[in-house]
């Protein structure tokens, strides 16, 4: 192994590391230690994060040229990541409503009315969200999953010591037979 192998040992083996470390912030609800807010209404299908598991899915990294880049192919990934604000708009509101009919199938009285008595939590949510005018700033709270945090520098101390301890020994050995010839 030659000093480019060991640097490109230690980038790759740094992806996978990092990888299957943003993945299981996942199952944390947190990104590493510092938990996600709890969501202000409660989902009988499960926390916001893991209901389809498509943004978890999406997580990708690539190597280039020494630097290894995370990135998502879903638009609201990065908002889930860092927080802030997004407009509403039409097909927001489309997909809102198409939400509360599911939410609300069971609370039919009849004649397509919906009965307001036993709207779900959830249905309430989403109406809520329907009635919303296009335009209007909805806030949306970090959810980290994927950046820099003092456990990101904690495993890539790892990858690079476990690297140089198997480099050293290959040194050594190298040494060893030139010595013996």
């Amino acid at each position: 192994m030659n000093l480019e192998d060991l640097v490109k040992n230690i980038i790759n083996e740094t992806a996978v590391s990092l990888t299957e470390e943003f993945d299981r912030n996942f199952e944390r609800k947190a990104f590493f230690d510092q938990k996600w807010p709890t969501e202000k209404h409660a989902n009988s299908r499960g926390s916001q994060m893991l209901r389809s598991g498509k943004l978890r899915k999406s997580e990708n990294h690539r190597v280039s040229g020494g630097q290894i880049n995370w990135r998502s192919s879903l638009p609201y990934a990065t908002i889930h990541n860092e927080g802030g604000e997004m407009e509403v708009t039409e097909a927001m509101k489309s997909f809102f409503w198409a939400m509360y009919y599911k939410a609300s199938g069971g609370a039919s009285g009849g004649g397509g009315k919906t009965r307001v008595d036993k709207l779900t939590k959830e249905a309430e949510k989403w109406k809520y969200m329907a009635l919303m005018k296009a335009g209007t700033k909805m806030k949306v709270e970090q959810k980290q999953f994927i950046g820099w945090h003092e456990r990101v520098n904690s495993e890539i101390n790892n990858v690079v010591a476990d690297n140089m301890i198997k480099y050293n020994d290959i040194l050594k050995n190298k040494l060893k037979d030139e010595r013996s010839n």
